[in-house]
């Protein structure tokens, strides 16, 4: 029997109105998140990775139900997460680890508040036992005990990223979302934070939908990762996959910049991308990404390519390989 995907999401839209016509009416539109498809299995990380602006923290905070999508359906474990009578109830199986660990916590409250909170929201045990829980949490995270007695100001980045994790963690979730949780920390600490997630995803059976800027952010944590640009995906291939045979033209560019160990790779081509990301409130016709293409033909200017099968586990959306089926 197939497996059947924790989250999935079905060509889901986010569309913010802007500008004003007459009587006041939005005739405009900004398509943060145009037509996103992409399923994550249990205890699976999927990478969704791209430029700043492409729609990828729009896209974890429709997943965990912070924001509504304005078309298209987002499914938890086989049912429509609008279908869910309390929002609330949904916040036991996903939990979102933010990218600002100085702003994402509230520096009048204590640390064993912060932590607890969700527990008390959810009125999950007594206070000793939410007490003992956090105990539990911060332990898990590598902090002390005692540290639930301080504030946030009094813990470096690195740490501060720790308290949000084990607050994400007190519900015990299946599912969190990281919006670009190492992105603001030293790149020493940022290995930190990747190797605890992984120990917790092992320990737990956690999935994560892990946002990232950099595609080599997501590597080391990634099973599978999905390439975002102008609001679609472009590329989604198990990590190997992408990394080795990279297909389509902006995942070439975004590994072209990747520094590599291995010397024989050093002296590859480096491509780079002219111009600037368009706007997603103008968004170019045809393919969004012809405008930066370095191999664009006179087609990409008229025709949207779908996502489609280039090998057995990938998918690109390229002119380049339409004509291609997976074999």
């Amino acid at each position: 029997m197939k497996q059947q995907p924790l989250v999935s999401l079905k060509d889901i839209k986010k569309h913010f109105p802007v500008g004003s016509g007459l009587f006041g009416k939005k005739n405009h539109f900004v398509k943060a998140v145009d037509g996103v498809s992409l399923d994550i299995y249990p205890g699976e990380t999927v990478g969704l990775v791209g430029e700043s602006g492409c729609g990828k923290s729009t896209t974890g905070r429709m997943v965990v139900g912070l924001s509504d999508p304005t078309g298209g359906e987002i499914y938890f474990e086989g049912k429509k997460l609008n279908e869910y009578k309390a929002k609330k109830s949904l916040g036991k199986n996903l939990q979102m680890i933010f990218q600002d660990p100085y702003s994402s916590l509230n520096p009048r409250m204590t640390v064993a508040d912060i932590i607890a909170e969700p527990l008390v929201l959810h009125k999950v045990g007594t206070a000793s036992e939410r007490r003992k829980r956090v105990d539990e949490l911060l332990e898990r995270v590598g902090l002390a005990s005692y540290h639930g007695n301080r504030y946030p100001i009094e813990f470096s980045g690195g740490q501060r990223q720790r308290l949000g994790i084990a607050r994400a963690l007190a519900l015990q979730p299946k599912l969190i979302v990281c919006d670009e949780p190492v992105s603001a920390l030293d790149v020493s600490i940022q290995a930190q934070i990747l190797n605890l997630l992984k120990e917790i995803q092992n320990d737990m059976g956690l999935s994560y939908l892990f946002i990232a800027h950099g595609i080599q952010a997501v590597k080391h944590i990634s099973d599978k990762i999905a390439v975002m640009y102008l609001g679609k995906i472009i590329e989604f291939a198990n990590k190997e996959e992408l990394f080795e045979n990279p297909r389509h033209p902006y995942t070439k560019a975004l590994l072209s910049a990747v520094p590599h160990p291995d010397p024989k790779m050093r002296n590859r081509e480096r491509i780079i991308l002219t111009g600037d990301l368009p706007s997603p409130a103008n968004p170019p016709a045809g393919c969004s990404f012809h405008t930066r293409c370095p191999v664009a033909m006179e087609q990409c200017k008229r025709i949207d390519p779908n996502l489609l099968p280039t090998s057995k586990q990938s998918l690109t959306a390229c002119l380049l390989f339409e004509d291609k089926v997976a074999n």
